[in-house]
């Protein structure tokens, strides 16, 4: 588990909790979180971790963990593979995960399927079943790794819901060392300052959704409209960033962010698989599409077929009376 530099435990954590402990349950086996930190982290996130649906939360503290060095936590998690000899881990695709998990893999020489949208246990094999869009996103693979162990996934923040807490769940806390020769190949001297003021869409509760469908540049002025009127923010598809019409910080789907928002308007998003993989957690879709067979209504539950522009311009008018 992933934390801040605030020693604090990512939101991507719960969420790997809850789908976890589902997956514990259906295997019958024990599921434990491994939480690094500095000397002075505090142990109310890890009582959390009990409560969102550990057995058991491994605290290592230690100063060379405090930058999150991939180097250093690979070792630590390497070195409790050997003692515990866990069925399956599963990793947050943060940035961090995504250059961690594959390091593991390697040491470990086992697989490693990444970026998964759908965890299910096979409850007689033991086999994990990972499931990813594959081939461009044309098609969801299911992918398995019977001869090797640990199994291995990333999954991004926002595919899975954090569950409710229990309070009444107890659990152990153990103290675990990270071996006195591990060592970081990097040093930070001097921290980046965070990329931007703007809100995350990531966290956003109302997101407007653009894809080209919206026919133009020109009319993103209008759709900023939209989302303002709904005190919404705006994203957007993989097409519309690599046509230069927004920032990659706004795009959604498997190559960009998962967004698990209340309400969600896609406009002019015709709904590729990739795209379908990032919205997954919204409560409520409208879509909006000129096209009657556009794989998003499928994902929706209200749909308008019609011209994005003009139906845009009508609901503007409406909000705006």
């Amino acid at each position: 588990m992933q934390t801040d530099e605030h020693d604090t435990v990512t939101p991507v954590a719960y969420e790997l909790m809850g789908k976890g402990r589902e997956l514990a349950d259906a295997r019958g086996c024990r599921l434990a979180a491994l939480v690094g930190m500095g000397p002075e982290g505090s142990l109310g996130d890890l009582e959390h971790l009990v409560c969102a649906g550990a057995d058991e939360v491994l605290a290592c503290r230690d100063e060379r963990l405090r930058q999150n060095d991939a180097e250093v936590y690979a070792r630590l998690i390497c070195d409790l593979v050997a003692e515990r000899k866990p069925e399956a881990i599963l990793y947050g695709a943060t940035a961090f995960g995504r250059e961690l998990a594959p390091g593991v893999a390697v040491r470990l020489q086992t697989g490693l399927t990444a970026d998964c949208t759908v965890l299910s246990m096979d409850t007689e094999t033991g086999l994990l079943q990972q499931t990813r869009p594959a081939f461009g996103g044309n098609l969801m693979a299911t992918i398995v790794c019977p001869n090797h162990r640990p199994q291995m996934a990333t999954v991004r923040p926002g595919i899975f819901k954090a569950p409710d807490f229990d309070y009444g769940r107890s659990g152990t806390i153990t103290q675990v060392s990270l071996a006195e020769d591990a060592k970081a190949r990097v040093e930070i001297s001097i921290p980046a300052e965070e990329w931007g003021q703007q809100a995350s869409i990531a966290d956003a509760e109302r997101l407007v959704v653009v894809g080209r469908g919206i026919g133009s540049k020109k009319t993103l002025p209008l759709m900023r409209r939209l989302a303002e009127a709904l005190g919404a923010e705006l994203g957007c598809t993989r097409p519309v960033v690599e046509a230069g019409w927004l920032e990659y910080r706004h795009q959604i789907g498997q190559t960009g962010v998962s967004v698990s928002p209340k309400l969600l308007v896609s406009i002019g998003v015709s709904g590729a698989i990739q795209h379908l993989a990032g919205i997954g957690g919204a409560e409520c879709i409208i879509a909006i599409n000129e096209d009657p067979d556009a794989p998003i209504f499928g994902a929706a539950q209200y749909k308008v077929v019609g011209d994005a522009v003009e139906v845009v311009e009508e609901l503007l008018a409406q909000l705006e009376r």
